[in-house]
């Protein structure tokens, strides 16, 4: 089989999984095991997190694994399925506060990224997130033009860490 074919076939799954906008019953499953692996830190990318948010209706402690990508300095968080992703409206509900696991915990608040600055983050996130590339309709060595122009669909949060009292 050709690796184009191969490839197309593997984003296809990719965007099955959530073709809904939200995960599937196997996307749940695969990302409980990712969030697992992320905040325990073994045999993972030193980028890969468990963010950790209270959900806006049950109250629980939800678990995701996400890519953190870094750019000029700075830590960012995006989300591959856009606006409407259940991380992002609880982030939002929980007034920007999250845990990040990778191995040991980071308490953060997410600040939302202007839309206007979001295409170099968007792109660099591309770089490090292969998973996510099935789900973002631009190429990651696309002129940064054209992810200016899908910038207002991905939402993009700076990691700003939140000292801790002890």
């Amino acid at each position: 089989m050709h690796a184009t074919t191969t490839m197309q076939r593997l984003y296809q799954f990719k965007r099955w999984m959530y073709r809904t906008g939200h995960p599937n019953a196997m996307a749940k499953w695969m990302n409980g095991f990712s969030a697992l692996q992320h905040s325990s830190g073994l045999l993972a990318p030193r980028r890969a997190v468990t963010m950790e948010v209270r959900g806006r209706r049950s109250g629980r402690v939800i678990a995701c694994p996400l890519v953190v990508a870094d750019y000029a300095g700075e830590r960012y968080l995006v989300s591959m399925l856009g606006n409407d992703a259940n991380w992002v409206a609880n982030i939002r509900a929980a007034d920007s506060l999250a845990t990040l696991r990778h191995g040991r915990s980071e308490q953060v608040r997410l600040e939302d990224v202007d839309v206007a600055d979001r295409a170099p983050i968007l792109r660099r996130y591309l770089d490090l997130a292969p998973g996510a590339r099935p789900h973002v309709p631009v190429d990651r060595r696309a002129p940064l033009e054209e992810f200016a122009r899908i910038a207002e669909r991905y939402p993009v949060f700076r990691i700003i860490p939140v000292p801790t009292t002890r």
